[in-house]
């Protein structure tokens, strides 16, 4: 028998100072049973950075064709195209055939790194593709506030992202390696 997604509730209050972005929304999460706490939290974490009334998970890893979040139009095109990991240059062209722009959320602190070495290259050159890299203290510190239900405030400005609960505190600094994200 196969395993079932878990089921989990987060209400966040988002500040982004960077787009003028004021709400709370109400999420909820399947996490796929291959799924770590780390990215789930990530794509929790990517849902804030993007935020938007018409943002929305996908299927992500129970499906190849899509990626992890994605903004549609209500055309039904696809504006915004939101990776997480270290996908294929391939798969990257692929995402850029069918939406406007594709965002990376990388992590995974060597890897992640490797990653860039081996691909940025090639894709820092492309003005339809932005990279952004969660440092792995940050992420793996994130990946332990993961509960079924949580309450979470975000603020974010033009080099930070602070988290925090009624317990704690996290800053998070990406770091952009290429593209611009203010522009999405």
């Amino acid at each position: 028998m196969a395993l079932s997604a878990s089921i989990f509730k987060a209400d966040i209050d988002i500040s982004d100072l960077r787009r003028h972005y004021y709400h709370s929304h109400s999420l909820t999460l399947a996490r796929h049973p291959s799924e770590t706490n780390e990215r789930m939290m990530l794509r929790l974490l990517s849902f804030a950075l993007f935020a938007d009334e018409q943002l929305s998970f996908t299927r992500g890893l129970s499906n190849d064709d899509e990626p992890d979040l994605w903004l549609k139009e209500l055309h039904g095109g696809i504006r915004l195209w939101i990776e997480l990991g270290q996908p294929s240059a391939k798969r990257l062209r692929r995402a850029r055939s069918q939406a406007e722009h594709v965002v990376v959320i990388s992590y995974g602190g060597r890897p992640a790194s490797q990653w860039w070495r081996d691909e940025g290259e090639q894709l820092s050159k492309e003005n339809w593709l932005s990279v952004l890299e969660i440092p792995s203290d940050a992420s793996q510190a994130l990946a332990e506030w993961a509960q079924r239900g949580m309450q979470l405030q975000l603020t974010l400005d033009e080099d930070s992202i602070w988290v925090s609960s009624a317990e704690q505190s996290l800053q998070i600094q990406p770091v952009l390696r290429c593209g611009n994200i203010l522009t999405h």
